[in-house]
């Protein structure tokens, strides 16, 4: 199937390919994006594709990246549309877009290649390099992801790249680094120093605002056993509205002394109706499996008078700002 898919993309004429990408979006579709990205990062994939598309169809690049992988995802693999959506992102420049057509094997399967030339890495590459060394931390960034992909992948390259993103104020580079680090069980003398290493960069992206971060930082101090600051991170991811954080704001409130729950010992009192209103918050916004086990799991712990009151407090615990959100990659698996 996948050689016909390919086959009917290279038929596609390169003037329904160039919208003009910088158009700025005009209110109705700016917000049309917006809900799109709001449903996706919940996790909410086939309900953001009408708004993604009417951001795409408007010229906005980024939709159109997100519509390949909303389609790539829920098909588990690229069907005809995520191939599509990629390679219009793609002809606008967007280096990830070109990643995932040479996953799907475009340019070898059905001719679907860059202009002047049958790589797609190697076309990111040259798209991206010059605005890298011209300073733009996004593409620093996208150099990481590249430089594995080039016929002869340079890892030192890459990491190079990556550095100079987190230092250039890319927080999602500043992120990975400190993942890099957390997961380097070999390049550290014992825990503690991976886990220090890790806390440089996970508090320079959380104090820059990113939310996975300050997440990521919380566990780091509580395995510092540092279960003060933990909690306070915690609670700001929460704020910042990272899913994890808001599900540990209502589990500590509920189960702070079960096993397992180490990032529970700073949490201040108890107060269960609280935790059940989070938990109802949550699966009201973000609706799905993960919010319905919370709710069943936690039931017989709260009784039905704090219950009842949970209930009266939900309004308190919908539909923050920031809204909530699972934070994936741009670029993820």
């Amino acid at each position: 199937m996948l050689p016909t898919i390919l086959a009917t993309l290279a038929g596609l004429t390169l003037t329904a390919l160039m919208i003009p990408s910088a158009w700025a979006l005009d209110d109705e579709a700016q917000a049309a994006k917006e809900e799109g990205m709001r449903l996706y990062n919940a996790h909410q994939r086939s309900l953001s594709t009408p708004y993604l598309e009417k951001a795409a169809e408007a010229g906005d690049v980024e939709a159109m990246y997100y519509l390949g992988e909303v389609n790539r995802l829920r098909h588990m693999g690229m069907n005809q549309a995520a191939l599509d959506w990629y390679y219009q992102a793609a002809q606008h420049g967007d280096p990830h877009a070109m990643l995932r057509l040479f996953d799907g094997g475009a340019c070898e399967l059905g001719d679907v290649c860059p202009e002047n030339g049958d790589d797609w890495p190697q076309a990111a590459l040259e798209l991206t390099l010059p605005k890298a060394e011209a300073g733009d931390p996004e593409a620093m960034a996208a150099l990481y992801d590249i430089y594995y992909y080039v016929k002869d992948p340079d890892e030192d390259e890459a990491m190079k790249w990556l550095r100079r993103a987190a230092e250039a104020g890319h927080v999602e580079s500043m992120h990975l680094l400190g993942k890099i680090a957390r997961n380097d069980e070999e390049g550290y003398a014992n825990d503690t120093e991976r886990l220090e290493a890790a806390e440089v960069w996970f508090r320079k992206a959380a104090e820059a605002g990113y939310a996975p971060s300050m997440n990521n930082l919380a566990s780091v101090l509580n395995h510092l056993d540092q279960p003060d600051e933990a909690w306070e991170w915690i609670t700001k991811a929460s704020e910042a509205g990272h899913m994890n954080g808001r599900g540990w704001l209502a589990t500590c409130n509920i189960e702070p002394e079960e096993a397992g729950r180490e990032l529970c010992r700073s949490a201040p009192a108890p107060d269960p109706a609280k935790g059940w209103a989070i938990f109802l918050a949550i699966h009201e916004e973000v609706p799905g499996s993960s919010s319905e086990n919370a709710l069943r799991a936690y039931r017989n712990s709260v009784t039905p008078e704090q219950r009842e009151e949970g209930e009266e407090m939900v309004d308190e615990w919908l539909n923050r700002e920031p809204p909530l959100s699972y934070f994936p990659e741009k670029f993820g698996p």
